[in-house]
């Protein structure tokens, strides 16, 4: 059973120093495009050398962790890859992980899920991130971690990832529940986001930015964000399969299944930024599924 997928920032000061804790800032901004299509990410390396939660080291999402021949953004890499590289970051099988960003914690959660997906559960969002952390005057260093390599080893879980075919099998048949992250402006495409508006047929909007509280930047408990979730039917559903622009925030949505006990669910890894690419894969505009 996997452990809770949120840590308060009391409960992480409470256990720094701890031998197998691993902490990892994820930060990544993103830059919208001049021609106003997706977005040019860039790294959140230079804040975290300048100050970051004592401990944690830097995993760059976009250059490190995303597939080098993938031609859609972001791309989990293979499994025995992705260990390998985490291992190089001081990560074992019984290291606990705890992720954290500047902004919207969606960085931290893609983390979480692909982590999950090559079956290492001892992983956790630091809910509220970094801005919740500095609110507090909790302690910052400037120094950089120094661990040994680690002993990861990879247990594929295919089921956690879904790809296009299995989008054109959902629209074809409805077998799970679809949830589009983004928001409503975009799902219904009112904002042309991503070249072509709109949204897969029959997938609802649970956008990840109603998923926080306002105030305190942490996701809301488990009470609050049911009920986000109850016209779809995700709550109930057999299988949950979640997506965006390029499988980054719908991992906010998982995290959030997850808090509600909802835990049989999917990325959609090209998310809208695959979809678009082919003219007849079909969109619906519109508030509605």
């Amino acid at each position: 059973m996997p452990v809770h997928p949120l840590i308060s920032t009391a409960d992480l000061e409470a256990r720094l120093g701890e031998e197998n804790l691993r902490i990892f800032d994820t930060t990544i901004y993103l830059r919208h495009r001049e021609d106003g299509f997706g977005y040019i990410p860039e790294s959140g390396r230079a804040e975290w050398e300048s100050g970051h939660i004592p401990g944690a080291g830097f995993l760059d999402v976009v250059g490190e962790l995303s597939d080098p021949d993938s031609k859609v953004p972001f791309t989990m890499p293979p499994a025995q890859a992705f260990a390998d590289i985490m291992a190089n970051h001081g990560v074992s099988d019984d290291s606990f992980v705890v992720l954290y960003n500047n902004g919207i914690p969606m960085w931290s959660t893609r983390v979480w899920w692909m982590l999950r997906s090559i079956g290492f559960d001892r992983v956790v969002v630091l809910n509220g991130g970094l801005a919740k952390w500095k609110k507090e005057s909790r302690p910052m260093s400037s120094d950089a971690p120094d661990h040994v390599r680690g002993a990861l080893t990879a247990r594929a879980r295919p089921e956690m990832w879904a790809d296009k075919a299995d989008m054109l099998a959902q629209i074809e048949h409805s077998s799970a529940v679809c949830l589009n992250a983004l928001s409503p402006e975009v799902y219904s495409g009112e904002k042309n986001q991503y070249g072509r508006p709109g949204h897969l047929p029959g997938t609802f909007n649970v956008f990840y930015g109603h998923l926080l509280d306002s105030d305190s930047g942490a996701f809301l408990d488990a009470a609050a964000l049911k009920p986000l979730f109850e016209q779809s039917g995700a709550l109930s559903a057999e299988r949950v399969i979640t997506y965006c622009g390029g499988g980054i925030s719908a991992t906010m949505d998982c995290l959030a299944l997850e808090v509600c006990g909802q835990r049989n669910v999917a990325v959609y890894d090209g998310s809208m930024s695959e979809w678009v690419k082919d003219p007849e894969l079909p969109l619906t505009l519109g508030a509605e599924p």
